[in-house]
């Protein structure tokens, strides 16, 4: 299968989901997450804010914030890579380029994601045998975490039925080491 047809049909099971099962999901994945200690002792996490049907953030941003985590997130550029800022804050959102809420913080460059601790990535799916994401076309994710040291640990948050065998992949794709799903945390490489 496609690229292109396996994101179509992965959408639409996505928008099928109730918002009943979308804050379920969120709620699960994550109390899942801010139980490991390897989220809890990240000082700088680098994260996003969730938008449509994708697994719910906003709580996770939160609550790791009031941990005591400095969060980041991405600010689209216009050639599509990701520039990032400081959350600080519900209050310290607006709506950037894309439509997608972003900091209105200073802007700390393509880079800052290398010095995060732990890194939180969106994606339709992701191959369980090889850890690569697919994600929304674009390739924004995939130079993020091109940039991303080799021990961080890098986490997908997905719906259930979003960890495949067997995605398509192109050399520029990248992989993340685990994957979040409602159901638990899974170690992909």
């Amino acid at each position: 299968m496609d690229k292109t047809k396996l994101r179509r049909q992965l959408i639409e099971a996505r928008t099928s989901l109730s918002p009943e099962e979308r804050r379920a999901n969120a709620t699960s994945i994550r109390e899942t997450l801010l139980d490991q200690p390897w989220v809890q002792m990240a000082g700088l996490v680098a994260c996003y804010w969730s938008t449509g049907s994708e697994p719910d953030t906003h709580g996770l941003v939160f609550a790791l914030w009031k941990h005591g985590a400095t969060v980041i997130l991405p600010v689209h550029k216009e050639d599509d890579d990701l520039d990032w800022a400081v959350y600080d804050g519900p209050d310290t959102l607006a709506r950037g380029r894309s439509g997608i809420m972003e900091p209105i913080d200073t802007r700390r460059g393509v880079d800052a994601i290398r010095t995060a601790a732990l890194v939180i990535v969106p994606a339709l799916a992701v191959d369980r045998r090889t850890g690569v994401r697919l994600g929304r076309g674009g390739g924004s994710y995939d130079r993020a975490l091109a940039r991303v040291g080799p021990n961080v640990p890098t986490v997908a948050l997905l719906h259930e039925g979003e960890l495949l065998e067997g995605i398509p992949a192109e050399p520029h794709d990248q992989a993340v080491r685990f994957a979040a799903t409602p159901s638990g945390l899974t170690r992909l490489m």
